[in-house]
C-alpha cells in the first residue's frame, strides 16, 4: 500500500537514533520495524510517498501511533527553533527524527540493558532475548521473534538470562520480570500517573535510575516532556551549552529536543 507522510520523517535517522534496537535496513532501502506481534516493512518511493506492507486499517490504528504521526514535527521545529543556538544546529542536523511510541515492557527491559552498553551490544542482547524467550512471527520476507512478554519470561533464572550477555544487568531484568508478572508493577495503571509519579514508580525496579525511567516514559509512554540524560546529553550540555542545561526552555517538547541533541552529539562529525 502506498501512503503519504507530509511531515518531518526520515527513516534512516529514526532507525539510528538510539531509541529502537530491532530495526533492520535492507539493501533496497526498505526498513523493518517491530512492535508487539506486528511487523512493518516500509520504503520511501518519492517525496512524501512510502510503500508499506500493512493494510490501511493497521496503518491507521497501529503504525500512525507508533510513528507519532498525530503530532506535527514541522510545527515543533518552527516553534522551538530559535530558543537556543546549539539546539537550533542540532535540530537542523536531526530534522526528520520522530519519537517512536514503543511497547512499554520492551522499553523497560531494553533500557535496563542499555546501561554502559554500546548500541550494537544492546541490539545483540535484545535479539538474544527475543530468540530465546519470544515466539515466532512469520512474514512474507522472514521469520522473526517477538520481544518476550513478562509471562513468557516468568520462569527464567538468572543463569538463563546471563546467557544473553546481560552481565550485571541480569538481576535488574529479573527484578523487572518478577515485579511486572506478579502485578506489583502494573504498567497499564501507572500510565495514568503524572510524569513525576510515573518516574518515581518506574524507579522502584532494581537498577532503574532517572535516565532509564525517563527513557521508558519518553519512548514507551509518550511523555514528551521527559528528558533522558546520558553521557551524550551530559557531553552536549558541558561542551556545547557551556554547562547550562537548555531543556527547560522547551517545556512539553523537551524530550523531542533531547532526541535531536542526542543524535547530533553522537553522529555529527567533530571539528
Amino acid at each position: 500500500m502506498q501512503i503519504e507522510i507530509r511531515d518531518d520523517f526520515d527513516l534512516e535517522k529514526i532507525s539510528t537514533s538510539g531509541q529502537c534496537f530491532r530495526v533492520r535496513r535492507f539493501e533496497n532501502g526498505t526498513y523493518r520495524f517491530i512492535t508487539g506481534d506486528q511487523v512493518l516493512y516500509i520504503r520511501k518511493t518519492e517525496q512524501d510517498q512510502f510503500m508499506v506492507s500493512c493494510n490501511e486499517e493497521d496503518w491507521k490504528n497501529i503504525w500512525s501511533t507508533y510513528f507519532d504521526l498525530g503530532r506535527s514535527y514541522k510545527e515543533i521545529y518552527d516553534t522551538e527553533y530559535n530558543k537556543h543556538p546549539f539546539v537550533r544546529e542540532a535540530m537542523d542536523y536531526g530534522r526528520g527524527l520522530r519519537i517512536l511510541r514503543q511497547q512499554v515492557w520492551e522499553m523497560l527491559v531494553t533500557f535496563i540493558i542499555s546501561q554502559r552498553k554500546s548500541i550494537p551490544a544492546i541490539a545483540k542482547s535484545v535479539e538474544m532475548l527475543a530468540a530465546k524467550y519470544g515466539h515466532q512471527i512469520f512474514t512474507e520476507y522472514e521469520t522473526i521473534f517477538s520481544f518476550p512478554s513478562p509471562q513468557e519470561m516468568v520462569s527464567v533464572s538468572a543463569d538463563d538470562l546471563a546467557e544473553c550477555s546481560l552481565g550485571y544487568r541480569t538481576d535488574y531484568v529479573l527484578d523487572a520480570i518478577h515485579r511486572v508478572s506478579s502485578g506489583n508493577l502494573d504498567l497499564i495503571t501507572i500510565s495514568t500517573y503524572s510524569d513525576r509519579e510515573l518516574l518515581e514508580k518506574l524507579q522502584t525496579v532494581h537498577g532503574v535510575g532517572k535516565k532509564v525511567a525517563n527513557c521508558v516514559a519518553l519512548f514507551g509512554y509518550g511523555r514528551m516532556g521527559c528528558v533522558p540524560v546520558d553521557v551524550w546529553i551530559l557531553r552536549a550540555i558541558e561542551n556545547e551549552c557551556k554547562g547550562i542545561d537548555p531543556f527547560h526552555l522547551f517545556g512539553e517538547n523537551a524530550g523531542i529536543i533531547q532526541q535531536y541533541v542526542f543524535y547530533y552529539e553522537k553522529n555529527h562529525p567533530k571539528k
